[in-house]
């Protein structure tokens, strides 16, 4: 499952990054390669300063050592080494009319000091972070998520959607939640429930959903005009991305905690964002009403 998981995710970086640099139609990927010191490594892939992407970035990685108490306390595992790799990408654009869009899908093993894998899992999920509410685009992307979901069981998608809601969310801001979900997982072992190959055919699936779900909204929304009140707004908002993948991240802590790339881990931040002291949206105005939108989780599908 190492190797399958890995080259399963070098394909679907390379999928994605072909579908984003044909929807920008001008910017190309510049691609990164890293070693990580202690083990491993990774394809950096970023594309920046594009007509509609202001700057993304497709990663994957595979990465193992010494399980530190470090990452014993983040992930409560017990072993000698582990193995993780994955895909991670964020998309930022210019339009404000486009949704910043994030997905990852990973696998990691556990091993004892003869080497014997002891522990395995999966994880994932994509969500969508609007600036401005489109309606019909929530519910194309969340309905991409459940057809795929429904291959492999009829309770996924709601408990993932669940998972999602109650991830994506800045306690700090008084529950406001980052965007308008999707789905997530973590920690997804085989079990009389699933075998090991169908929570890698569910990631393969969930791969291919996002791409199905994401770049038909670009399409759709990438001519729209709009103002400079509209991307102040969009910046504002982006603040708050900003403060969910530093405060509260997992991927990131966990990025950072184990040693990994600092540049890679840290790509998901965008290239522009305020922060405005005490800023609140007109009272009536489109950004109020979403903003209580993002205080309360929906059911879009």
């Amino acid at each position: 499952m190492r190797s399958e998981f890995s080259e399963s995710i070098r394909s679907v970086q390379n999928q994605i990054c072909a579908e984003a640099e044909k929807a920008d139609g001008k910017s190309k990927f510049v691609e990164d390669r890293w070693q990580r010191e202690g083990g491993g490594g990774g394809i950096t892939r970023i594309i920046q300063d594009g007509a509609v992407f202001e700057k993304g970035g497709v990663n994957t990685s595979e990465v193992f050592g010494k399980i530190t108490p470090a990452i014993q306390k983040q992930l409560n595992v017990d072993g000698d080494e582990f193995f993780a790799c994955g895909i991670s990408l964020v998309l930022h654009p210019y339009n404000p009319m486009i949704p910043t869009v994030h997905a990852n899908f990973r696998y990691f093993e556990v091993y004892d000091k003869d080497g014997t894998v002891t522990d395995c899992w999966f994880g994932g999920g994509a969500d969508l972070t609007p600036y401005y509410l489109f309606e019909e685009d929530a519910i194309h992307f969340h309905q991409m998520f459940k057809d795929s979901c429904d291959k492999f069981g009829e309770n996924l998608y709601s408990e993932f959607k669940i998972e999602c809601d109650n991830y994506f969310v800045n306690h700090h801001r008084n529950g406001e939640r980052r965007g308008i979900g999707g789905i997530f997982y973590d920690q997804l072992k085989p079990s009389h429930a699933f075998t090991v190959e169908q929570l890698f055919d569910l990631a393969k699936s969930n791969a291919q959903a996002f791409i199905q779900a994401y770049f038909p909204i670009v399409e759709r929304r990438k001519n729209l005009p709009f103002s400079k009140e509209q991307q102040r707004w969009q910046l504002i908002r982006r603040g708050r991305y900003v403060e969910f993948n530093l405060i509260h991240d997992r991927g990131t802590i966990f990025g950072l905690k184990s040693n990994g790339r600092t540049e890679s881990i840290l790509m998901s931040l965008p290239p522009n964002a305020r922060f405005e002291y005490d800023y609140h949206p007109e009272p009536g105005s489109e950004e109020e009403s979403f903003l209580q939108i993002l205080l309360k989780p929906r059911q879009w599908i």
